[in-house]
């Protein structure tokens, strides 16, 4: 697994090195758009409406609206300068019951392995944990971004799941058509029970699969085993170094011209009629046509 970030947690004065590292990855069937007549995949760019060309990226900044089409601008070196510190250290705060969190506040798990020599650490925090039943809340910064965590025992590894700040979880009262008090039937309500008591078992979660998942897998492979019309070949990317390789040669030619002499050497003037075929034409057109050709766009 590839690690996405180093550094250590820190709870009290005791200080545990860890590598990060993602516990779930992304199985979606990721679909492009085509551009049918060529197949080629649809490219999107960097475009500025209002000068109708593509943006270079020293010409892009960040902003935040705070007006209808009003912004402040922030360069690169502001925001760094407002990351938070402590960038790797995953601070615990307090020790909590894993029952008094709601799922709502959870994010996305990583799996935490021991670094360095800090494996007698690990293992201590570890069993520390899985013996008191707590979980750990801490404070982390990942890609500038900070966020609350919850560090846990899962097996024999420390998990860590980032949590949604209070303020960004939405009030239940800002949900529509939720009913103020449930009058429900009583023998109504004993069905749902006895039908929610006969459909409840172990959490088996290897029993679940993704049906749409597989179903777009195998229409993909039928359609690629099949090879009908729906089975296309992008052309091949045109060399964009054939514009750079002739600038370099203009540019080479440009770099080795000497100005032209004043008068041609009287040497020179019988060559200059052998090579074309006796005709004294070519004595004297050099300087001028050179000139023409150094102005021309």
């Amino acid at each position: 697994m590839h690690t996405v970030w180093k550094g250590a947690i820190s709870f009290g004065l005791v200080h545990v090195p860890v590598k990060m590292f993602t516990s779930t990855e992304d199985k979606d069937v990721h679909l492009r758009y085509i551009h049918k007549p060529c197949g080629t995949p649809i490219a999107y760019t960097r475009s500025c409406p209002h000068c109708q060309k593509e943006a270079e990226w020293e010409e892009i900044s960040r902003g935040y609206e705070y007006e209808k089409g009003r912004f402040v601008l922030f360069e690169n070196e502001e925001l760094d300068a407002i990351k938070p510190e402590n960038t790797r250290t995953i601070q615990i705060l307090d020790f909590v019951d894993l029952t008094e969190i709601d799922p709502l506040y959870f994010q996305k798990a990583y799996y935490l392995s021991p670094d360095q020599a800090g494996a007698g650490a690990y293992s201590l925090l570890l069993e520390a944990m899985r013996q008191s039943g707590k979980i750990g809340i801490a404070k982390i910064a990942i890609r500038s971004k900070s966020s609350l965590a919850a560090i846990r025992a899962v097996e024999n590894c420390i998990c860590m799941e980032t949590m949604h700040y209070p303020d960004e979880i939405r009030a239940l009262q800002l949900v529509p058509n939720l009913p103020e008090q449930t009058n429900v039937n009583e023998r109504e309500l004993n069905m749902a029970k006895l039908l929610i008591d006969q459909l409840s078992a172990p959490f088996e979660p290897e029993k679940y699969t993704d049906d749409y998942r597989i179903a777009l897998l195998d229409a993909i492979q039928r359609k690629i085993t099949g090879q009908g019309t729906d089975v296309v070949t992008a052309p091949a990317a045109e060399r964009t170094n054939v514009i750079d390789l002739m600038a370099a040669l203009q540019a080479s030619l440009e770099a080795v011209k000497t100005p032209a002499p004043a008068a041609a050497p009287a040497t020179a003037e019988p060559a200059a009629a052998a090579a074309g075929g006796g005709s004294t034409r070519t004595k004297k057109p050099r300087a001028p046509r050179t000139r023409k050709t150094e102005t021309a766009p």
